[in-house]
């Protein structure tokens, strides 16, 4: 496949990583493309670096990792050449409560899934990889290949099937929660947000 990443921090750098030696190439995109050179070079000919708007272009599917403060107006900025493209949302609004407790910055009832499927209209939008603590992303999907769930959600089929195998790819097991309204376990405070398990694990822990 044409992956894009948006954001080659520490959610994108490693599933890139897994996608260019599964095969697929991978356009990680930048507001400065030149600072990831040192990056992206190691990766071979299936990997570069581009603008964001370049890195939609060249893709099929498009994962966004960019900082969560950052992510609704990329959306309003790229909505238009993202129509039509599968676009995997892992993304946190994390915050923090007065008690300590990591809490979703979003809206009451308001899943980051449904959020992103609203700015996106013409997209069919997913979620994975968003509750999986990023510094395993590498040594999980890599040491220890097919053994980890990773939860992920969507409303449409296709873009379903796409996001499981793009997990598979990286390493881990999918485990689908059901529709992006019914994603809240994978949000901030949510059943599954920084949990590490099974597939059966993460299914128990989710109700599921």
């Amino acid at each position: 496949m044409n992956i894009g990443i948006l954001g080659a921090g520490n959610i994108g750098r490693p599933l890139g990583r897994h996608w260019v030696a599964a095969g697929h190439r991978v356009t990680f995109g930048s507001r400065d493309p030149g600072r990831l050179a040192s990056s992206v070079e190691p990766l071979g000919e299936r990997a570069r670096a581009a603008t964001y708007a370049e890195a939609v272009g060249a893709s099929d599917v498009v994962l966004l990792s960019v900082p969560h403060p950052a992510l609704d107006g990329l959306l309003g900025r790229l909505a238009g050449p993202l129509a039509g493209k599968t676009v995997i949302d892992a993304t946190s609004p994390i915050g923090v409560s007065p008690e300590g407790l990591f809490v979703s910055v979003l809206e009451p009832g308001v899943t980051r899934g449904s959020r992103s499927a609203e700015l996106l209209p013409d997209s069919p939008v997913t979620r994975a990889f968003c509750h999986f603590p990023d510094e395993l992303l590498w040594s999980r999907g890599t040491r220890q290949r097919h053994f980890w769930g990773m939860g992920t959600a969507s409303d449409d089929p296709g873009a379903r099937q796409l996001t499981e195998t793009l997990v598979h790819d990286a390493g881990f097991v999918p485990v689908h929660l059901g529709g992006l309204g019914e994603s809240a376990a994978l949000d901030p405070g949510g059943a599954l947000f920084g949990h590490v398990s099974t597939a059966a694990g993460l299914r128990a822990a989710a109700g599921l």
